[in-house]
């Protein structure tokens, strides 16, 4: 794993030179073994890159990395899983390979294969940059469902991307980028800054399963620069929807899906440093760790954190499962403190507002991983590929209900159901070991103003209801996945949600989330379940191998049934999110005072009114407005931060 980053400067200077090394040095947390740059003979083209060793550990991995004829030069971030399988298809090319890295394999196969065409045969998480010397062409890339980041645009007159934001901020003309007052809305509506969109004006984040070809002799700030398509998840659920047998058994349903995982958990454990895998004790994790030490002839190192707070603690799953598959465990408990000294680090961490709560145990996990392995296997992927989510399960059936009513009966549905707040529900949730229904019942209660799924789905991932009029001029941004034409026909309502889970939710949110949180302490985080070939299987099967009654995660279920006794992971999820309303009235209210506070809003550009409305219901405990208020949180802490 590494970062990458790079400049087409319209001076070309040697004084471009150093602005490439302050620009690479702001990423050297992605990268702590070494650092490269190269540049054009007639410095048009910089590439600088930050190196964590991962596969060939000799100076034969090193980038920025020339082909053998030495027409393409490129940096890159990510793993390619399949690259042995690429390198025995170039072999009647009779290539002498200088090291084993899979850099170099990728970079042959592009001058044989096409850059395009070589994407498409790829297995891994990747984001990269390649220039064609030849043809004085820059191509910018991103995988399939959009596991690394990568950003680009303009600052000044100077073209600029990066893994991450940091590193174009290091430019000395981004502070003429000022903040996109509608891309904040949409942060505030889904609490991460959704693609192709960053928080900056003239910055964009290259969408997943993407690339940009770029002209570097004719690129000026006002060339259109529209990413080309070469491979869609919308298009797979296409694909795999026609491909549908009904009939398919069980048992060959089962057996196609866990050779896949096997395959994928197999290409995943490839490594020449220490490797080990995060484990919750839910199904996701378990099923990785389990499929790991089947294929290893040691116990595989295994990370969980704990809470004192039981009704969010899953460590104690987490040990019994460890037990169980024989792995060599650890596990480290963390106090409310410990979250809390994290939470000034957030906005260097995430480099742009950010507010999954859970983004806080997901660092400190990392963090204590990192202390022991380079690299760590999750269980990320399975709820969206699979049917995980209480969106997938429960609202469906609920919905097909509810959407019979006329929408004024579902409106004062919805009020019955707020009167009895969030405190209520919550107390009834401690006694059925349910301890989220209050926020479960608060936002079932919102659902019932939805006209249709696309709206369904909308505000079942959102957190403000009206984003646009808490922020100063801000005016609605499209999003591909909120336009109701695109979903794939003959979806089941489940499986709508799922597709545009995986499109929305799953690459701006979680794997943002994990991507930053492993990164900045240096680990390498690799998702078996995120692979491309199982994601093109799963959507070959009928809803049922995914959804029993309402139960998700089947096949999963039944591939970890095979590991781990039943009784040690059938149960209730819980999340992995810490209780961050009871911090907001606690341990840090009069942080939030001082942030939430009329004047801090006015100045950050909000209307205070409805911000400063939600506060005080929070504080006076009629309803857990945390996480709502922790996106405004984020960015304050991130505006001060600048």
């Amino acid at each position: 794993m590494c970062g990458l980053t790079g400049l087409i400067p319209e001076n070309k200077s040697t004084g471009s030179h150093r602005l490439l090394k302050m620009m690479t040095d702001c990423i050297a947390h992605r990268g702590p073994d070494a650092d490269g740059f190269w540049w054009d003979s007639d410095n048009y083209v910089g590439l600088g890159h930050r190196r964590l060793s991962i596969i060939d550990l000799s100076e034969t991995g090193r980038q920025p990395m020339a082909s053998h004829s030495d027409r393409f030069i490129m940096v890159y971030n990510g793993e390619i899983y399949n690259y042995l399988d690429i390198q025995k298809e170039l072999s009647p090319h009779n290539i002498t390979y200088k090291g084993h890295s899979d850099t170099e394999v990728l970079l042959e196969a592009f001058e044989i294969f096409g850059f395009a065409e070589t994407l498409k045969k790829l297995s891994g998480m990747f984001a990269l940059a390649l220039y064609d010397k030849k043809e004085q062409r820059l191509y910018l890339a991103r995988d399939f469902l959009g596991k690394k980041p990568l950003y680009y645009g303009w600052s000044g007159q100077d073209f600029l991307f990066g893994s991450e934001l940091k590193s174009l901020r290091a430019h000395p003309a981004f502070q003429e980028n000022n903040i996109n007052q509608d891309v904040l809305a949409l942060y505030l509506k889904y609490a991460c800054v959704p693609a192709p969109y960053s928080i900056f004006e003239n910055i964009h984040q290259l969408m997943p399963g993407t690339y940009l070809e770029i002209d570097v002799n004719s690129l000026s700030k006002d060339t259109k620069l529209k990413p080309k398509t070469f491979w869609s998840a919308t298009e797979a659920v296409k694909a795999g929807a026609n491909k549908r047998n009904g009939s398919v058994s069980e048992a060959d349903a089962l057996s196609g899906f866990e050779t896949l995982l096997k395959l994928s958990v197999k290409e995943r454990m490839i490594s020449d440093v220490p490797l080990g895998a995060f484990l919750s004790g839910g199904i996701d994790s378990s099923t990785i760790v389990a499929l790991m030490q089947e294929q290893s002839a040691s116990p595989i190192k295994t990370f969980s954190i704990g809470f004192d707070a039981k009704v969010f603690n899953e460590a104690e799953f987490a040990k019994d499962v460890a037990r169980h598959l024989g792995t060599d465990h650890h596990e480290m408990y963390v106090s409310p403190k410990d979250a809390l000294d994290v939470i000034p680090t957030l906005p260097q961490i995430y480099d742009e507002p950010f507010a999954d709560i859970s983004q806080i145990p997901t660092y400190l996990v990392a963090k204590f991983a990192r202390q022991h392995v380079t690299v760590a296997l999750s269980g990320d992927g399975g709820d969206e590929l699979l049917g995980g989510y209480r969106r997938h399960t429960l609202i469906p059936p609920l919905w097909n209900k509810l959407s019979a009513l006329p929408k004024p009966a579902r409106q004062t549905l919805g009020k019955i159901l707020e009167t009895t707040g969030t405190k209520g529900w919550s107390a009834i949730g401690g006694l059925l070991s349910h301890p989220h229904l209050g926020d479960s019942v608060q936002k079932l209660s919102g659902l019932m103003g939805s006209n249709n799924t696309q709206e369904l789905h909308d505000y079942l991932l959102g957190f403000w209801n009206d984003p646009y009029g808490l922020v100063q001029g801000a005016k609605p941004l499209d999003l591909t996945y909120n336009d109701e034409k695109l979903a794939p026909e003959g979806l089941s309502l489940s499986e709508e949600m799922m597709w545009r889970d995986s499109i929305s939710y799953l690459p701006n949110d979680i794997l943002v989330k994990v991507d930053r949180a492993t990164m900045a302490n240096s680990l390498e985080a690799r998702a078996p379940l995120l692979d491309r070939r199982l994601y093109e299987y799963a959507w070959e099967l009928p809803i049922e191998m995914k959804i029993k009654g309402k139960t998700g995660k089947y096949l999963l279920r039944k591939v970890l049934e095979k590991h781990v006794p039943l009784a040690l992971f059938d149960r209730p999820k819980k999340g992995f999110s810490p209780p961050v309303g009871q911090w907001l009235s606690g341990e840090l209210k009069g942080w939030s005072e001082e942030l939430l506070s009329q004047q801090s809003l006015e100045s950050a550009g909000f209307n205070p009114k409805p911000i400063r409305k939600a506060w005080e219901a929070h504080k006076q405990g009629h309803v857990n407005n945390g996480v709502k208020l922790w996106s405004i949180l984020m960015y304050q802490s991130w505006l001060r931060s600048l």
